[in-house]
């Protein structure tokens, strides 16, 4: 299943907040120019590799504290506006503190992540996924990773660098950002 873009003339931010609360059953995400991205929910052979994923990036987090971690679910604004909900996403723990509890708490966050994971399932546009993970760099996002799980390849996004694609790799590293992390793709693949 693809996901269904509509497009809604002048829906402002306070707009998009109250139409995902009217909406709670769907993932929504808002592109920066307005456009409303309706997200299906994902198969199972797709939600299994998320698991794994989120478990592992858990796992560094329990055991290094330097920060914090999201789910899909989670909501975020970037500096143009758009609001997406990468599959998974962390933020070093002075960033996430140094916002007030309100702002914590507000829905979709004014904070673009320091890392994000796209991963990508059988019916997902690659050129929409690249142009999604080249939106996260340029609204601040320090490293970001897409994985394709049909090509079987990761493509690294790095602020102020070229894309880097790696070919079946076992293992993917969160580099000096996410000091010491690294993803096992064998149980991702």
């Amino acid at each position: 299943m693809n996901s269904i873009t509509l497009k809604i003339p002048n829906l402002s931010h306070e707009g998009f907040q109250e139409l995902c609360k009217e909406n709670n059953h769907l993932q929504l995400e808002r592109s920066s120019t307005g456009e409303i991205i309706v997200m299906p929910p994902t198969f199972p052979w797709t939600g299994k590799k998320n698991f794994s994923l989120i478990g592992q990036l858990f796992a560094w987090i329990e055991k290094t504290d330097l920060g914090i971690g999201f789910d899909s679910s989670t909501g975020f604004t970037l500096d143009n506006g758009a609001v997406y909900s990468p599959d998974a996403s962390w933020i070093k723990t002075e960033r996430w503190n140094a916002l007030t509890p309100t702002q914590q708490q507000k829905e979709f966050s004014a904070i673009a992540p320091d890392f994000v994971v796209e991963l990508r399932s059988n019916s997902d546009s690659l050129k929409k996924l690249q142009q999604k993970m080249q939106e996260y760099i340029d609204n601040g996002v320090l490293l970001g990773w897409l994985i394709d799980t049909k090509n079987q390849n990761v493509e690294i996004y790095r602020f102020g660098k070229e894309v880097e694609v790696l070919d079946s790799p076992m293992t993917v590293s969160g580099e000096d950002i996410l000091p010491g992390f690294e993803l096992n793709l064998q149980k991702i693949w």
